[in-house]
């Protein structure tokens, strides 16, 4: 089975959900926000303990619900 029929077979497949997200991908391919993405080089900075404490804060913070809606921090940077 060619490349072509495979994808047609995939294709038809698709509920009409997975089809809407389908046409999509193509686009995604020209978009130059999604090519910055992609082409950015690998973060191969170390983890270090300071980053690892932090993210223990972090999480502490989230468990405790010390945490702010998106919606609120946006209208405070404003």
């Amino acid at each position: 089975m060619t490349a072509k029929e495979q994808l047609r077979h995939r294709i038809e497949a698709f509920s009409e959900e997975g089809a809407v997200e389908a046409l999509r991908l193509p686009d995604l391919r020209n978009d130059p926000v999604v090519a910055a993405f992609r082409d950015a080089p690998l973060d191969d900075e170390p983890f270090t303990e300071e980053d690892e404490a932090a993210l223990g804060e972090a999480r502490a913070d989230v468990a405790a619900g010390r945490t702010v809606p998106l919606d609120e921090a946006m209208r405070e940077l404003e």
